[in-house]
């Protein structure tokens, strides 16, 4: 490494001569501009230069998230930001990425970043519906010092995200663009295959006369516990696969295995991009219009995503008057299949080509056990319509040279239309003619229940209004000292109302309106809710500046929040307190303040330092402090026999989750940049940390949402950035970031130790939060091993496991790696993504699925007839005192087929200990190859274009696991939804946009994406 770290510097140190002769001689057209001079957008749109910013930030340009076609922006971020984590919980048609800064801090509530667009806050699923090309730039404020003039909104960073606007050109200038995007499945779980379709014991007629080595082949079975693919019997002769179709014809297929039978389900999805904009300005006005069409044809067959995103920016300069607008249209809809599918997938036996059952019949499947996935996409949809209109506006007024007025006002309205449906099946066909013993049988013989039909329609809005009026001032207050000064109030009103329709017994099938709903579900079931939430605060931000090297940036908020309002009584009006935010911070440019600095080998130096106090309410829902409406009681407003009292209540008088973070970051830049190098360290104390916690049956109560403890979150981050080759023609570009963030629970008060998030039962798992342990942490039952490790058992073969739930993992990693280079070879330009992360841990139902299926490969490698012995398994023959182990050679439940059948098939056995689902979360991935060429302008100067660029890309190419990871889910994929019904009857918990670490059997597996673009200015 000392090595290598010598020779990039003596080529960085060598090709800076390179380039300083080449300027000499006028021979280098590049120029860089000075890192501190560079104008960012910061917090409620105030602009100040890079050496005035007093926190961490990064700066992300539009170049940067195009450059792999990506049609999410927050998924183009990914591995370019050092502290930035972002994840994909939900990979499918329209997946939500999750995007969280410098680790956790709330234990309930969201710990997602701000996302503020053209100055006003938004969402991160508007941002990931932005076209990426219309993004000027994206700028991360890491800490809470950029975001607190946010308040309680900035408790967790804030991104802000600048779109494009006209140029300064009065010519009329258009852009044209156009990406095809081609993605398929990758990295599926590994399974064995060695063993087919069948159970042990049982025979089929027609089919083998004898049981092969304990086992028989079935061939409606949806597991792997038949015989061997190389028994002589039966390997590789032609056999009847599943049940017959309506004309008593059966499928047949070899009795081998198949390579990537997964995979087979799968299409290529085909994602189109086309975007055309214009724009046009000059020295006072400007104007961009912009029109862009995703349409994404999903790999799960007809799940499908059109959307169209229209963006309006203008403005104008009228003497002291400056008026602009951003008005941007999305319409997105979306039709997508129940991804548990995919569970049902996973129950293929490796010799079953499911494409030949790829008729939607559910009679007709490979198995009598599951439901035919084809019939699945054909009969349970699940279709959205959404259209968000953001309206922004600002104006300001300039009295003189030292004051303005301005004024921003953001309108968000979103509306949604939902509707879900499932068309039923009613089982009634027996099999008869097939001279099989299928003959007399029919579904219902195999445990099948007719499946309900049902439909249900939800229409939503959300019509947020955001409002900042700032008074500005601009002094110099000496020949040394200046100082801006901010003043403003703010306005926020947020409403949301959702009405839901629907129920089961579809009348007429394949028509879906709620008059044909033969049983309506109540009103009280379903999801028909009205909230508003309102907030004002008043501001301050002060910017004073010495010399222009010497830097202080202070906020102050002041904010009242109705999520804290509470009534004395049921007639007194609402009691709301409001909660103070601040920060301070100093930034000071060593290479501007003495002159012995300029001219070396250091050309730039920043260090900053602050501390910011900022306060969420996020954890708190509308209404939860205000027992009056709160609580509405079932039935309402017919049932008033009773007063029904809240069991599950909030304390009128809980506080917001308040962080106190310290900062210092060092920033500096040699040979002209030619090496930079960034850090950052932060320290963040959070006390009053928002949670449920069980009380006293006596107490009439199940759980209170209080302020029950406090945390920290600390950790640091380092960028290095090299060019060691930089002429007119060649330029060569690479940056590594390293990340590490920890996030402790220090105190959990009224006797709580520890707060399951997420539990589960078979496997014995959950994600939970622990007093004096890192968050969220994964706790379970494990195996009892000796001094040696290995795992003990008892004398009937079985291990032997902890009855307490013992730490076995936990979510976050323990740091990320972040590498990007770029190379530019005159028109040609090449250029990477990719990032490591470790130390992290998830849990993997995938694997209990396999397991229970028999295509595990644990559950083949060994000889089944002769049952399953655990490896590297001892048995106690001392005391528990005194114990004395001895190798074991018993077979757990057996010494047969049927016994390593029942070990790892039936629940309370291997499925049972939590430590054998806790998967190493480690991965290293590419995340972005990109190769694209320009066409000299000299080429294009007898035509009308100005500017032709082609493009190759890859997106996720390559992705390599830990051992323990056979592929079972990407760590990324790991839930935070915090559902307790994924598996139901198992989970317990309080749930929460917290709960990570625990990969579903319906999360579709990751795709790679191979892709090509034009792009054309004219």
């Amino acid at each position: 490494m000392k090595k290598l770290t010598t020779s990039v510097l003596i080529i960085a140190l060598t090709s800076s001569v390179i380039n300083v002769s080449a300027q000499k001689k006028g021979n280098d057209t590049l120029t860089t501009q000075n890192i501190g001079e560079i104008v960012v957008t910061g917090a409620l749109g105030i602009k100040k230069k890079q050496d005035a910013i007093t926190g961490s930030t990064a700066l992300v340009k539009t170049e940067e998230l195009t450059k792999a076609g990506n049609p999410n922006a927050v998924q183009a971020l990914t591995g370019k930001v050092s502290g930035l984590q972002i994840n994909l919980p939900n990979n499918s048609v329209n997946g939500q990425a999750t995007i969280n800064l410098r680790g956790q801090r709330s234990l309930t509530g969201d710990n997602g970043a701000l996302i503020v667009i053209d100055g006003a806050p938004s969402t991160a699923a508007i941002f990931q519906q932005l076209p990426p090309d219309v993004i000027e730039s994206v700028n991360v404020y890491k800490g809470q010092q950029g975001s607190a003039l946010y308040g309680e909104r900035g408790a967790n960073g804030v991104i802000v995200v600048t779109t494009r606007k006209g140029t300064k050109s009065d010519k009329l200038q258009f852009t044209l663009t156009s990406n095809i995007d081609a993605s398929s499945v990758y990295k599926l779980p590994i399974i064995q295959k060695k063993y087919g379709q069948g159970v042990p014991g049982a025979l089929f007629s027609p089919g083998p006369t004898t049981l092969l080595g304990g086992s028989a082949w079935i061939p409606y079975e949806n597991t792997s516990w038949g015989p061997l693919y190389s028994d002589p019997t039966i390997g590789g002769k032609d056999m009847i696969i599943g049940t017959p179709d309506a004309n008593g014809q059966f499928v047949r297929g070899k009795y081998s295995p198949r390579d990537n039978h997964f995979a087979d389900f799968f299409k290529t999805g085909i994602l189109y991009q086309n975007g055309l904009s214009m724009n046009v300005g000059g020295s006072d006005a400007y104007a961009f219009f912009s029109i862009n069409r995703t349409q994404n044809d999903f790999v799960v067959d007809k799940d499908r995503l059109t959307r169209n995103n229209i963006l309006f920016k203008a403005g104008k300069k009228l003497g002291k008057f400056r008026i602009d607008g951003t008005f941007n249209l999305i319409d997105q809809q979306t039709s997508e299949t129940n991804s548990n599918l995919y569970a049902t997938l996973l129950q293929t036996p490796s010799n079953v080509d499911i494409r030949a059952f790829s008729k939607p019949d559910l009679e007709h499947y490979f198995t009598t056990y599951a439901n035919n996935p084809y019939w699945t996409i054909d009969n349970v949809r699940y279709n959205n319509k959404s259209t968000t209109f953001s309206g922004i506006f600002n104006a300001e007024y300039t009295f003189n040279d030292h004051i303005s007025l301005s004024y921003l006002g953001n309108v968000l309205s979103i509306s949604g239309l939902g509707e879900s449906y499932n068309n039923g099946y009613k089982f009634g066909k027996v099999f008869a003619d097939s001279g099989t013993d299928y003959d007399g049988q029919s579904f219902v013989s195999f445990a099948h229940t007719n499946i309900e039909s049902n439909y249900f329609k939800s229409v939503s809005r959300r019509f947020n209004y955001y409002g900042d009026l700032m008074l500005n001032f601009n002094y110099k207050l000496t020949d040394d000292i200046a100082m801006k000064l901010n003043i403003g109030n703010n306005i926020r009103d947020d409403s949301f109302t959702v009405a839901t329709v629907g129920g089961i017994n579809l009348q007429i099938p394949g028509f879906y309106h709620i008059n044909n709903v033969g049983n309506p579900s109540s009103f009280s079931d379903l999801q028909n809710t009205q909230t508003r939430l309102r907030s004002i605060a008043g501001f301050a931000n002060l910017d004073l500046s010495y010399k222009d090297y010497l830097f202080l940036n202070s906020t102050f908020r002041i904010e009242k929040s109705s999520v804290l309002a509470t009534r004395p009584t049921y007639t007194d009006d609402l009691n709301i307190k409001a909660y103070p935010y601040y920060s301070v911070g100093v930034s000071f440019v060593p290479t501007k303040a003495f002159e012995s600095l300029k001219g070396g080998i250091l050309n730039y130096a920043k260090i900053t330092a602050s501390y910011t106090k900022v306060g969420s309410t996020a954890a708190i829902n509308p209404y939860a402090t205000d027992e009056v409406t709160g609580l509405i009681p079932s039935g309402f407003p017919m049932n008033f026999s009773s007063y029904l009292i809240n069991r599950n209540p909030t304390n009128p008088n809980i506080k917001p989750e308040f962080t106190n973070t310290k900062e210092a970051s060092l920033q500096l830049g040699f040979f002209n940049d030619r090496i930079t190098l960034e850090g950052a360290v932060f320290s963040s104390g959070v006390t009053d940390l928002i949670t449920n916690f069980s009380s006293s049956s006596a107490s009439g109560i199940s759980t209170l949402r209080d302020n029950l403890g406090n945390a920290t979150n600390k950790g640091f981050e380092v960028d290095l950035g090299l060019t060691p080759i930089r002429t007119q023609d060649f330029e060569w570009n690479l940056r590594a970031s390293y990340s590490t963030y920890t996030s402790e629970v220090t105190d959990l008060r009224n006797g709580v130790d520890e707060i399951p998030l997420l539990a589960y039962n078979n496997p014995n798992v959950g994600v939970y939060i622990k007093k004096g342990e890192e968050y969220p942490l994964i706790k379970g039952t494990k195996y009892q091993r000796d001094d040696q490790g290995r795992i003990v058992v008892g004398s009937n073969g079985m291990p032997l496991a902890t009855s307490n739930f013992e730490v076995l993992g936990k979510v976050t990693p323990d740091y990320i790696l972040g590498f990007s280079t770029s190379f530019r070879y005159k028109g040609f330009r090449l250029s990477g993504t990719a990032d490591y992360r470790t130390g992290n841990s998830f849990v993997a139902f995938t694997k209990s699925t396999l397991a229970f299926t028999g295509a595990l490969e644990q559950s083949a490698d060994f000889d089944r007839s002769k049952g399953y012995v655990v490896p590297n398994s001892v048995q106690n023959v001392g005391t528990a005192a005194n114990p004395v182990y001895v190798a074991n050679t018993t077979a757990a439940l057996g010494a047969n087929y049927n016994g390593a059948v029942t070990y790892f098939s039936e629940t309370g056995n291997f499925d049972s200990v939590g430590e054998e689902f806790v998967i190493d979360g480690s991965a290293f991935k590419i995340r972005e190859i990109a190769l694209s060429y320009t066409l000299p302008k000299s080429v294009l100067s007898s035509t009308f274009v100005n500017s032709l660029t082609f493009g190759v890309y890859a997106r996720n190419p390559f992705a390599w696991y830990a051992k323990s990871n056979r592929n079972f889910a990407d760590p990324e994929t790991a839930s935070n939804s915090g559902t307790i019904n994924q598996r139901p009857g198992q989970a317990t918990g309080i749930g929460g946009p917290n709960a990570y670490g625990i990969a579903f059997t319906g999360q579709y597996p990751s795709t790679r994406t191979f892709g090509v673009s034009m792009s054309a200015s004219f």
